[in-house]
């Protein structure tokens, strides 16, 4: 006995014509014949009257309807079940920076939330070296960090995209008049930077130290936010991720300064420990950052 053997007879119940339930169908009526037919063949059973050209159920198949739109119900049933399980729905833990959070994250975040409202979703924003310690520790799905190629045997890195780290100034500031700027030209103005030694900090703060330059920030705070608001209203300068300012310069709130003796890229990247699970989750986020 097949399920669309029910089916047609269902369908043949309903319209109370093989013709129409073979319209209904898109069956052939010769099909719906032979279903029918196949099915009685097998319940050993008469299932319908033919009256003319319409048909009747037997008191057997009156009887036998129950069972078959049970059978469907169930069918439906069982299949929603599974619709409903293979939805995503496990928690995502995620390690990230703060420039790639509030940059980068917004857009995944509203795509999980409309398509997959399942899942909880978990940030953890923290330096580069403190993230990799909480993946190592199984505290973190995933970390997705801005920094140098980094590699491990003990990780799995799924994702590896080149972004140029500038220096920036407010659109209303005369630095973003000049067509080339010297560092030595920058070293005057009050600096907005993100925290020693990490990622694109330390990177600037080790071309300096070649040159024998040092500076003193005027601030050093994690919240690239913090910074980027600051900088528009003409504070200072920064030396940031293009991404994170791209909105701005675009707005033109900021200006992205030239400055040809120092152009430094790093990389966004994704990984996850060797011993964790590739989750349902895991893969549609890393899908999702790769196209931001």
């Amino acid at each position: 006995m097949e399920l669309r053997q029910i089916q047609t007879f269902v369908a043949a119940t309903q319209t109370k014509s093989f013709t129409k339930a073979a319209e209904y169908l898109g069956y052939s009526q010769s099909a719906v014949t032979v279903q029918i037919r196949l099915l009685e063949h097998e319940l050993n059973t008469k299932l319908f009257d033919r009256m003319g050209k319409g048909i009747e159920l037997t008191a057997q198949g009156r009887q036998f309807l129950d069972y078959a739109n049970t059978i469907i119900r169930e069918m439906n049933r069982a299949k929603h079940f599974m619709r409903l399980e293979s939805e995503l729905h496990a928690p995502l833990h995620i390690g990230t920076l703060e420039s790639l959070c509030f940059s980068k994250l917004p857009q995944i975040l509203f795509y999980f939330r409309e398509h997959h409202p399942k899942v909880a979703v978990q940030i953890t924003t923290a330096t580069p070296k403190e993230l990799i310690e909480m993946m190592e520790n199984n505290r973190l799905d995933l970390i997705y960090i801005l920094d140098r190629p980094r590699y491990s045997d003990r990780w799995n890195k799924v994702m590896e995209i080149e972004e140029p780290i500038v220096f920036v100034a407010s659109a209303g500031s005369d630095l973003a008049q000049r067509r080339q700027i010297t560092l030595h030209q920058l070293l005057d103005r009050p600096f907005f930077l993100t925290e020693r030694n990490e990622n694109y900090r330390r990177e600037l703060d080790n071309f300096l130290e070649s040159k024998d330059i040092e500076i003193t920030p005027f601030l050093e705070i994690s919240n690239t936010e913090f910074i980027i608001k600051m900088i528009e209203r003409d504070r200072g300068i920064s030396y940031l991720p293009r991404f994170a300012v791209q909105d701005s310069v675009d707005e033109g709130r900021l200006s992205i300064l030239d400055v040809p003796e120092f152009q430094k890229s790093l990389y966004r990247q994704i990984f996850y420990h060797t011993n964790k699970w590739k989750t349902p989750e895991v893969e549609e986020f890393i899908r999702l950052a790769g196209q931001e």
